[in-house]
């Protein structure tokens, strides 16, 4: 399974910065601090069932749309991207922005910035990880027939997988965790 790194290899930093009108190593940088926040609110989200079963179904609409290779800015659904956010984060979004613009070392990264990124960036993380966990899935078919309770451990494994890399869990765990209900187990 690609990690963090074929992530953010898909996402068009330069791209998006120069439709924010920001420098390529401030976009960077956000986006950095975005992806594991999004990742963990997903987490967060699919430690119910109720909510692992939500994310199933967001992962069955979003399988495919994200291909190989550089995601296209222009190709970038921003009001999917909207109710992703939402459905994650809900109320607390600009608590999460806040929190996300804070643990970044750049004070050109703002609570606002990543409040205009995270709908831009939330489709490509949603699509990579459907393509990712429902891969899995067509890979060991015995999976599916498991309870949704068993399946959101491999929901759970995935994106944990992401969080375990580059700084994944020092984000969730100390900036977002109380924001998102106790972040990491």
């Amino acid at each position: 399974m690609a990690g963090f790194d074929g992530l953010l290899d898909l996402i068009p930093v330069g791209d998006i910065a120069k439709q924010f009108g920001i420098p390529e190593s401030v976009a960077e940088s956000a986006i950095e601090q975005i992806i594991p926040a999004v990742v963990g609110g997903l987490a967060a989200n699919a430690e119910t069932d109720s909510g692992a079963k939500s994310l199933e179904k967001a992962l069955v609409q979003h399988e495919g749309k994200v291909a190989k290779g550089k995601v296209k800015v222009e190709n970038i659904d921003t009001a999917d991207g909207g109710k992703i956010v939402s459905h994650v984060f809900g109320a607390k979004t600009q608590d999460v922005a806040a929190a996300v613009a804070d643990a970044n070392s750049s004070s050109d990264v703002t609570k606002d910035l990543i409040a205009q990124l995270l709908p831009v960036v939330a489709p490509i993380i949603i699509g990579f990880i459907a393509n990712q966990f429902l891969g899995q899935k067509t890979a060991a078919p015995a999976a599916e027939a498991a309870p949704a309770a068993s399946s959101s451990g491999g929901i759970g494994d995935l994106l944990g997988g992401l969080l375990g890399s580059q700084g994944g869990q020092q984000i969730i765990g100390s900036v977002l965790g109380g924001l998102l209900g106790g972040g990491t187990k």
